[in-house]
């Protein structure tokens, strides 16, 4: 073999490594109905940060903030693959992924410690394993902090106030009957369009957490955020199934490490951004009511649990997150 010879063979070699390469580098495309400035979003971005770190920079994260998909819309091209991964709210599993329901439940957890400490555990890893028979990797929650009622017509500080109420739900039969057994009608509803409702009157009132709350700007048209504080479900960070099967296991690994250690940065986010989202929303006219009645409330919704959850397995669960003493004496 010449050297002209020699030289073209390297040279095809070369121009090989770096096809193989480019295959293999990629930025997987996700997406967050919030703003870009919300902890959800920036510890996405962070994930993607820590991955392509672990990788020499061959992959990232290409984070889509304020999508104007609905959840469910979101999750369907995951599943697909149109979609590498996402951040929805875990309600959007509910109909089809019975285990979902437990972390959503109202008044289950007694503090942010004793849901965390859920979620971070056994519980939590069989939840997330449980979806990957839905055509997602689940890997990891991030928590949102407790949900409470905001309203447009008053304070909401018993049942009674609830009465009669046009109430925004997510597209979730169990929000729907909850939402009914507090007096009121259920109105299920996209999350982007929960605004335009408000201020147009087509709903009295909706259901989030501070990020929400303030995140999207519904503190503007919905100035009375009533601390019912009755559930705490988080938000969770799924995969698509069908495009994790092309990945190596060193880079699946390298995805569910990057994805575990966001969590912590994240809550970070997140518990200092409920402190300026308060200030902030009392700052523009809002009106806070602490004195709300949970009991009340709590009264008419834990009952449920025996019609929402009829599976025995399932009712264990719900058993097995009460068993945890650490966390507290139920309020």
């Amino acid at each position: 073999m010449n050297l002209i010879t020699l030289r073209a063979a390297f040279l095809g070699i070369a121009a090989a490594a770096i096809v193989v390469a480019t295959v293999d580098a990629r930025d997987f495309h996700s997406s967050d109905v919030l703003p870009a400035d919300s902890p959800t979003v920036e510890a996405m971005k962070h994930m993607g940060e820590l991955l392509r770190q672990r990788t020499g920079g061959r992959l990232g994260i290409n984070v889509e903030h304020s999508d104007k998909d609905s959840e469910n819309f979101t999750v369907g091209q995951v599943r697909t693959g149109l979609l590498d991964m996402a951040r929805v709210n875990l309600a959007v599993f509910n109909s089809s992924l019975p285990t979902s329901i437990v972390p959503s439940l109202p008044y289950l957890f007694r503090s942010t410690e004793h849901m965390r400490r859920v979620l971070d555990g056994p519980i939590g890893d069989r939840i997330l394993a449980d979806m990957e028979a839905e055509g997602f990797i689940g890997l990891c929650f991030y928590d949102l902090g407790a949900r409470s009622f905001y309203s447009s017509k008053g304070p909401i500080r018993r049942v009674e106030d609830f009465h009669g109420l046009n109430v925004r739900v997510q597209p979730s039969d169990i929000w729907a009957e909850l939402i009914r057994t507090l007096g009121a009608k259920p109105v299920p509803m996209p999350f982007d369009h929960v605004a335009a409702a408000l201020k147009a009157g087509a709903i009295d009132a909706s259901e989030n957490n501070w990020l929400a709350y303030v995140a999207t700007g519904h503190h503007h048209v919905a100035k009375y955020y009533s601390l019912t504080e009755h559930s705490m479900m988080p938000g969770v960070v799924v995969f698509s199934r069908k495009i994790w099967t092309e990945l190596s296991p060193t880079d699946r690994r390298a995805v569910r490490v990057a994805a575990r250690e966001s969590v912590t940065f994240m809550r970070g986010k997140l518990d200092a951004y409920e402190v300026s989202a308060r200030l902030k929303a009392e700052n523009s006219g809002s009106l806070v009511i602490d004195d709300v009645d949970r009991r009340s409330f709590a009264k008419m919704l834990l009952p449920l649990y025996p019609k929402l959850l009829p599976n025995p397995r399932l009712q264990q669960m719900v058993l097995d997150v009460q068993a945890d003493v650490e966390s507290g004496s139920v309020p």
